[in-house]
């Protein structure tokens, strides 16, 4: 399989992915009254407002080309004013789960689109099955993955306006560290195991058994298993 086919499987379920994930933080935090978003331009299904080059294309692709056991990337964080929110708390909570929640609704309609692959012509059934099967898999990691609870992921976010105020701002102080200790759970603290014989991949773990039980769910769920 050469590159450019390589990359024309998985380019348009990514950009897919992290266009509509970012741009359901806008849209929600706009409807429950900040525009923060708005005014900046990122309330819009148009890839170039929410990608980065590095973590959204460079990153990804250069971790699947040395096939890593995990893919990890990034896009522009929507901007977002909670205290511009109708309700703060809560409004926190529903901006930072939209994101998570549309990349589901894209990897139900995924697997619902596969049901259509019979009536394609062969030239392109297959290229066609690989992009619904890579957006599967990368909108439901991406969902997951987006769903630890450590900020500044949208899980931490969630985890700061459901717990009390005492952990709440705990918790949200590590939001400057987030993603080196992330970082560190999912890349140094592995490396660091193998060399004392340890099993320290734990983080990666649960989030692949997550992600596996949500697609398994989603196929049930479609009827493709």
């Amino acid at each position: 399989m050469d590159l450019i086919y390589i990359v024309s499987i998985w380019l348009l379920p990514v950009l897919i992915a992290v266009t509509f994930h970012e741009a359901a933080h806008a849209y929600v935090a706009r409807f429950l009254g900040d525009d923060t978003a708005s005014r900046l331009g990122r309330v819009s299904l148009n890839p170039l407002r929410h990608i980065d080059p590095l973590g959204t294309i460079i990153l990804p692709g250069l971790l699947l080309f040395a096939r890593s056991p995990f893919l990890f990337g990034y896009a522009k964080p929507v901007p977002v004013n909670y205290r511009a929110l109708r309700s703060p708390r809560i409004g926190m909570v529903t901006v930072a789960a939209a994101g998570p929640a549309m990349n589901i609704v894209l990897a139900i309609l995924a697997a619902l689109s596969f049901h259509l692959i019979v009536y394609l012509p062969v030239t392109i059934a297959q290229w066609t099955a690989l992009n619904l099967k890579n957006a599967l898999i990368i909108n439901v990691v991406l969902g997951v993955f987006n769903l630890f609870p450590l900020p500044p992921l949208d899980g931490g976010r969630i985890a700061v306006g459901l717990l009390p105020n005492a952990l709440a701002k705990q918790l949200a102080r590590l939001e400057p560290y987030g993603m080196i200790i992330l970082i560190g759970l999912l890349i140094l603290l592995p490396l660091l195991g193998s060399q004392l014989g340890l099993d320290l991949n734990f983080v990666s773990r649960i989030i692949s058994i997550s992600t596996d039980a949500v697609i398994g769910a989603i196929l049930r769920l479609t009827g493709n298993i």
